[in-house]
């Protein structure tokens, strides 16, 4: 895929040698600004890939501000091209979250792996986004299903409710055990709660939720698993109420 980059550079003698670079190196670049107020304008009308600002720049809005303002309108990733290194420039360019900085005069090879990594990671986090939003929007719409969509080797798997076995808390990850595998993701024992089909799920233990179809055993104040002989604890809290839910002789 062609990358196409906007340049934003008041000085047409440096601009036009990271133009003369960066088409040498197999980059589209689609327009060039030399205020923040043009890069502005110009990122919502071309729409490219990435957007290289420097950060001192003439009229009223400085490069770090077009640069926040191109990332929160157009969630187009900015890399700043600048010759000034001081504490100062460098802790308000933090503040921006730029997706990488290089120093002029630059060398080709810093540049070509900065836009690289940059166009990499801003895809990453789009996809991150995306998923966020449907993990968002599944929470809030399927709660107590039968099914879950789980986080599993950087895709969503769809597990029906009634494989999973136990959920168990480990810090600030849970656990979902079917008989087969072992998913673990971010989130709170709540959350989970939430999302599985209150009929057949219960919290026994603040560490653990039990599918009760899948209980065998319970043996004092321990449930044992079917199949996989998990031992799990009844905390006091939960006894009267796990009780209240399975039928004894």
């Amino acid at each position: 895929m062609e990358i196409k980059i906007l340049i934003t550079e008041d000085e047409s003698i440096v601009r036009k040698d990271i133009e003369k670079s960066l088409k040498k190196m197999g980059y589209n670049v689609v327009g060039y600004a030399d205020t923040g107020e043009k890069a502005v304008e110009l990122a919502r009308e071309l729409k490219p890939d990435l957007a290289i600002m420097d950060i001192k720049l003439k009229g009223e809005m400085t490069g770090i501000e077009a640069a926040q303002a191109i990332k929160r309108d157009q969630d187009i990733p900015v890399i700043y091209l600048t010759s000034h290194s001081d504490e100062a420039t460098l802790a308000k360019a933090k503040i921006s979250e730029p997706h990488g900085y290089v120093l002029k005069p630059f060398k080709e090879i810093d540049l070509h792996t900065c836009i690289e990594m940059a166009v990499h990671k801003h895809g990453k986090e789009k996809e991150l986004k995306i998923e966020n939003e449907l993990l968002k929007s599944l929470s809030s719409y399927k709660q107590s299903a039968d099914y879950l969509f789980v986080k599993h080797h950087a895709r969503l798997t769809k597990l029906n409710a009634s494989d999973v076995y136990y959920v168990e808390a480990l810090k600030d990850y849970v656990m979902i055990i079917t008989r087969d595998h072992k998913f673990t993701i971010h989130g709170t024992m709540k959350d989970i709660e939430k999302k599985l089909p209150h009929k057949t799920f219960q919290r026994v233990h603040r560490s653990f939720i039990v599918n009760l179809d899948k209980i065998e055993f319970i043996v004092s104040s321990e449930l044992i698993m079917q199949d996989i002989g998990k031992e799990i604890p009844v905390g006091g809290n939960f006894r009267d109420e796990l009780a209240d839910r399975i039928n004894i002789l």
